[in-house]
């Protein structure tokens, strides 16, 4: 039996995927924490894309404010679609993590190149000097390269860049990625923290083939799937937290936020519906306290 069955009808509401300037989101670390305590989440988790610069802010923030804050990071894996998986209480200051982190950055860099090298055969006038501009943080992706098409005038959201040149299968998409999934769980077991299957409808498998995906995650040790997510039909909710039971997984879930990246997006309660119950921490920190699944 999963820990969202024995949730009480007046749990208190947490967020475990968060962005911050640290990746591709709008809000410092700091502000970020401000805004969930403001929201009323009891925990927040800050999860920013193969990045770990702004967790020590995060954590200085939530002892101050009396929010806890969860030190997590998001993983990109090598895969036939968008795999991600979210680490949560990880050591950032584990030295495989920060060396791993430092090879991640530089591979991102060489993808980034090849993002601007289709958008400009695309006949995108862009330079990287623009694209860095969007950024605040060590971390440069496809989010500030759709905001600087915003602002040239190229498309008239982020959202538009991504469907019609950014996303998954589209023209400037890069699928080429450093870290397969075993080793992104791997990594994230090495730093102490648990590993989750992000963003599952992402995958676009459905019933068995999805199933047999999980199966193959867990060999390799992956802790549990985010049951909660924004964009989560309640179907698809259903679904997913169904897994998690049938197979003793943990679940996660949050919001994505990345403040005005995705303006649509509040923190703690995604489209307004979202809501991911505090009671589900309890069962991750007794597989932190008494051991993990070993892939």
């Amino acid at each position: 039996m999963t820990a969202v069955i024995l949730c009480r009808k007046d749990r208190k509401m947490i967020d475990l995927h968060t962005h911050t300037t640290a990746s591709d989101g709008s809000k410092t670390p700091r502000e970020l924490v401000k805004l969930a305590k403001e929201a009323g989440l009891t925990a927040v988790a800050v999860t920013d894309h193969d990045n770990i610069d702004g967790l020590s802010e995060a954590v200085q923030a939530g002892e101050e404010l009396g929010i806890c804050v969860i030190p997590g990071i998001e993983l990109s894996a090598k895969f036939e679609r968008e795999l991600h998986i979210v680490g949560l209480f990880i050591d950032f200051e584990n030295e495989m993590l920060v060396q791993t982190i430092a090879g991640l950055q530089e591979f991102r860099r060489k993808r980034n190149d090849f993002t601007l090298r289709k958008l400009q055969e695309l006949g995108f006038a862009l330079s990287m000097e623009e694209v860095r501009k969007m950024a605040t943080g060590n971390v440069m992706g496809r989010a500030h390269f759709a905001r600087a098409m915003v602002k040239q005038g190229y498309v008239e959201s982020t959202k538009e860049a991504f469907q019609k040149y950014l996303g998954n299968g589209r023209p400037a998409y890069s699928a080429n990625q450093m870290l397969t999934p075993r080793e992104c769980i791997a990594l994230i077991h090495q730093s102490g923290g648990l590993a989750f299957l992000a963003h599952c409808h992402f995958l676009k498998k459905e019933g068995k083939d999805f199933t047999d995906l999980v199966d193959e995650l867990v060999s390799y040790g992956l802790d549990g799937l985010e049951g909660f997510y924004t964009e989560y039909t309640p179907e698809k909710q259903k679904e997913y937290l169904k897994v998690c039971q049938d197979k003793g997984l943990l679940v996660s879930g949050g919001s994505d936020y990345h403040g005005v990246m995705k303006p649509d997006i509040s923190i703690g309660s995604g489209f307004g519906g979202l809501n991911v119950p505090d009671c589900l921490l309890d069962p991750m920190r007794e597989r932190l306290k008494y051991g993990r699944k070993e892939g």
